[in-house]
């Protein structure tokens, strides 16, 4: 779905570009390699997890799923999702967009490891998408996080937050 039309766009008629509580989900999908799916943002040119704003029905797992699909391309199943981290802490996840508009954001972190499909970007979203070994440099700062939150979850086993 495009922004225009969306859930997030109708609000932003009413209330112009101040500060939204928005729930929403992101997707770090790992390879068979290992690699990480990365996709350098249109907005911010920074290097990021597939991700979005719930739209009214949604489920963490289905706004995942489509988010997936939308930005990259590839299709999971919402029950192949496994919940890993949420990230909601307002310093670290809210975001100012070019035009102004400020979210704080409370996302719903899945692991991906099965899907169909092929990597096609968004054009409207995404410049460039690719699986990485390690992290790009240029780093969205809540990516960041989200690999931290990652990387305690793989060593531990227990359900992170921040």
């Amino acid at each position: 779905m495009t922004f225009e039309g969306s859930y997030l766009w109708e609000l932003r008629q009413r209330v112009g570009p101040r500060l939204l509580l928005m729930p929403g989900a992101q997707v770090l999908v790992v390879d068979s390699a290992d690699r990480i799916l990365f996709q350098r943002s249109r907005d911010s040119g920074l290097w990021e997890l597939p991700a979005g704003a719930a739209e009214p029905g949604d489920s963490f797992r289905t706004a995942a799923a489509r988010e997936l699909f939308e930005e990259t391309g590839l299709r999971v199943e919402a029950q192949d999702l496994v919940p890993f981290a949420s990230l909601s802490e307002a310093d670290l996840h809210t975001l100012t967009y070019p035009n102004g508009d400020v979210l704080q954001c409370f996302a719903l972190c899945f692991e991906a490891r099965v899907w169909t499909g092929s990597l096609v970007a968004d054009p409207g979203e995404v410049v460039d998408l690719g699986f990485f070994e390690r992290p790009p440099a240029e780093l969205h700062p809540p990516t960041k996080v989200v690999l931290e939150l990652y990387a305690a979850y793989r060593e531990s086993g227990v359900f992170q937050a921040r």
